[in-house]
């Protein structure tokens, strides 16, 4: 495919800001609250927005399937979610959410043809996408499509990133890096300062344990300082992520890839000038 991995990482760059309006909108909040969350913080509607496609999955399934929250935390908001609103509500509240704060994002153009168009492109690419080994990719392709072309965006937005996201947890494990070493690992890198790291729950001792077996490993100095190995390995990882996300991309074709690249540009600087998105996450969107 033309451009190769590189337009790979494009449609990352370009659909994960699309998909994580989920955890941050306004809109989408009033609708949880509604349904009985704590939306003071983040977190109980993270872990309830986006474990729903699982269905009533406990803290076990859960914390696997995210790898990178510490499975304590994991447990303080699952199976404790689905005893405020079963999955299929939450389902229905998020979609509910979604179609709100797309149309406060993007408002006359929810209804244009070129989002329609970018819709059937998004979806195209999503239904194309091998789902065996993926449990949220294939969780969210199961869901019913909606019949409105900016949920069909969202939803297609949604498998293509959690298509990636499993890939990328595959690496790891192939890579030898366990949760708490592949974030120890990526801020050591300069993914992001290691304070946004700690948003994943794992102790001081956990982290600091961590880096002492990379340090064993010699990814790490003596000074917890990435070496030449330590980069190649996480450079080795974003690689073969990107290998693994290629699939959808082919099946699309490099020509319909490219135009769909560049009819998401529009909806991506609206997503992130709306200031709703933090400047840092643990993504390293940028970095890598």
């Amino acid at each position: 495919m033309e451009n190769g991995n590189g337009r790979v990482r494009q449609m990352w760059h370009l659909l994960e800001p699309l998909h994580a309006v989920l955890y941050y909108a306004p809109e989408v909040f009033e609708e949880v609250e509604a349904l009985g969350f704590d939306t003071n913080e983040r977190w109980p509607s993270y872990f309830a927005l986006r474990a729903a496609p699982l269905g009533a999955a406990g803290a076990h399934q859960v914390a696997s399937a995210f790898y990178s929250f510490s499975p304590r935390m994991v447990a303080e908001y699952i199976p404790a979610a689905w005893d405020v609103a079963a999955p299929e509500k939450v389902l229905a509240a998020r979609r509910r959410g979604i179609d709100r704060a797309y149309r406060a994002l993007i408002g006359e153009r929810t209804d244009s043809p070129d989002l329609a168009e970018a819709a059937a492109l998004a979806r195209r690419a999503a239904e194309a996408a091998h789902t065996a080994g993926r449990p949220l990719a294939a969780a969210n392709a199961a869901l019913p499509w909606p019949q409105e072309p900016h949920l069909i965006l969202w939803q297609a937005t949604t498998i293509l990133r959690e298509h990636r996201g499993d890939g990328h947890l595959a690496t790891l494990l192939t890579a030898g890096l366990d949760p708490v070493e592949a974030l120890v690992s990526f801020a050591a890198i300069g993914a992001a300062p290691t304070e946004v790291f700690a948003s994943r729950g794992w102790s001081e001792q956990e982290w600091a344990a961590a880096r002492e077996r990379l340090i064993a490993r010699e990814l790490l100095d003596a000074d917890g300082v990435v070496t030449d190995a330590g980069r190649a390995l996480r450079a080795e990882v974003e690689r073969r992520t990107d290998e693994l996300a290629a699939a959808p991309w082919h099946a699309l074709g490099a020509d319909d890839t490219a135009r769909l690249a560049e009819l998401l540009g529009p909806l991506w600087v609206e997503v992130l000038s709306s200031g709703m998105l933090p400047s840092q996450t643990t993504l390293g969107i940028g970095k890598v």
